[in-house]
């Protein structure tokens, strides 16, 4: 009997017993000649010398091992909705892929392909086609008072046609609308006369006006510093924070750093924007690990009365999310080889394959799933746009 018992202890490699230790390498727990992996830190229990066989040997079995688990969750996921998760909470892990790392694993594989020979990569060369022609060899001085002149008389000037148009309302008006209507005048041409009178002190001395910015109380101080800084970069070449702060005398604070950074990084996208947003579509997989915990919050309290915790509300998010980048890259790879476009007809069946996993996880009636399936992918969609709008205004102010 023993021997039939140390038959079977036997297998490959250098996990055959005549390798097997009595004491750990790693921490030093003592072995029996059955553990296979030391129980106190999952060292393999193994005296053999490494060779190249042995490496080759093992990482064909976890190959092979990681394929098994692979088609197993697939199978799971595709054709038992909700089963999956079911399993899991219970126990039953060993068959599957861990959702956090499956979940990670898709997501980085469907913004590669997304941002892979996409049109936006376009945009760079669109905006540096604009540049060009922009900046060809023109006759033109900003400093020439007989220049600005000839331009004047030849683009319209925003001032006199809104004042031309009030003064036609004005002639049908009754006499009490005609001081609204004059005091109206008086603010556009005092505004435009403050802001002309700004340009100008920001060209003469932009030291002063950046002076004039740091005592200013406005709400839109630092909006106006941005502006100043985004001048800086355009005309006069600034590459860094410490050139305005020699050349100009910006004081070093951390709220101008923080302006001038965030127009540097404004103006770079606007210089590249197709590189933007390919950059911030990559940070996507990232975002979708803080975007889920919160989602899940509202689908614990959907499901309040039930006895699922919140981590079992997080992996059926993680599970549900999985299949939707599946059916993602699905549609991905179709509409390549074809030239279709089918990511509808794929959001459909992810739709109604949605429906059915809330019903077999969670157990309810027809009427409480639809009630809850609105209400959470309304709280889905509200939440997914947020965070797009941030994810994105963050990447421009950053980038």
């Amino acid at each position: 009997m023993a021997k039939e018992k140390g038959k079977k202890l036997i297998t490959k490699g250098r996990y055959e017993l005549e390798f097997r230790g009595t004491a750990c390498l790693n921490c030093g727990h003592i072995l029996h000649l059955d553990d296979k992996y030391c129980p106190n830190c999952s060292q393999a229990n193994s005296t053999k010398k490494l060779v190249l066989k042995d490496f080759l040997d093992e990482f064909f079995s976890n190959l092979i091992n990681y394929d098994s688990k692979l088609l197993a969750t697939l199978y799971a996921m595709v054709i038992k909705p909700g089963t999956i998760t079911r399993d899991y909470i219970n126990g039953k892990r060993i068959r599957y892929t861990n959702p956090f790392r499956f979940l990670l694993s898709l997501a980085f594989l469907y913004f590669l392909l997304v941002t892979y020979g996409n049109a936006f990569s376009n945009l760079d060369d669109l905006n540096l086609k604009d540049k060009i022609e922009k900046t060809s060899p023109v006759s033109f001085s900003i400093n020439t008072t007989e220049d600005e002149s000839q331009d004047s008389l030849q683009k319209p000037n925003v001032l006199q046609e809104v004042f031309k148009e009030l003064d036609s309302v004005a002639e049908v008006e009754e006499n009490g609308n005609l001081f609204v209507l004059d005091s109206l005048k008086h603010f556009i041409n005092t505004k435009a006369n403050e802001k002309r009178l700004a340009d100008s002190l920001r060209r003469a001395n932009p030291s002063h006006y950046f002076s004039e910015l740091e005592t200013d109380t406005g709400s839109s101080r630092f909006l106006d510093k941005m502006e100043f800084f985004w001048e800086l970069i355009e005309k006069d070449s600034i590459k860094t924070f410490e050139d305005a702060n020699t050349k100009y005398k910006v004081s070093s604070t951390f709220a101008n750093r923080m302006a001038f950074n965030s127009t540097k990084s404004a103006n770079r996208v606007v210089e590249q924007p197709g590189t933007w947003v390919n950059d911030t579509i990559a940070k996507l997989p990232f975002v979708i690990f803080f975007f889920l915990p919160l989602f899940t919050i509202f689908i614990y309290v959907a499901y309040i009365r039930k006895k699922y915790t919140y981590t079992d509300h997080l992996i059926f998010s993680f599970h549900n999310q999985s299949l939707l980048f599946i059916l993602l890259i699905l549609s991905w790879i179709i509409d390549f080889i074809f030239d279709w476009s089918t990511a509808g007809i794929f959001l459909i069946l992810f739709s109604i394959y949605l429906f059915q996993a809330m019903r077999k996880f969670y157990g309810q009636g027809i009427f409480k799933t639809i009630v809850k399936y609105l209400f959470l992918n309304s709280v889905f969609t509200f939440l997914a746009i947020i965070t797009l709008i941030l994810l994105f205004a963050g990447s421009g102010f950053t980038y």
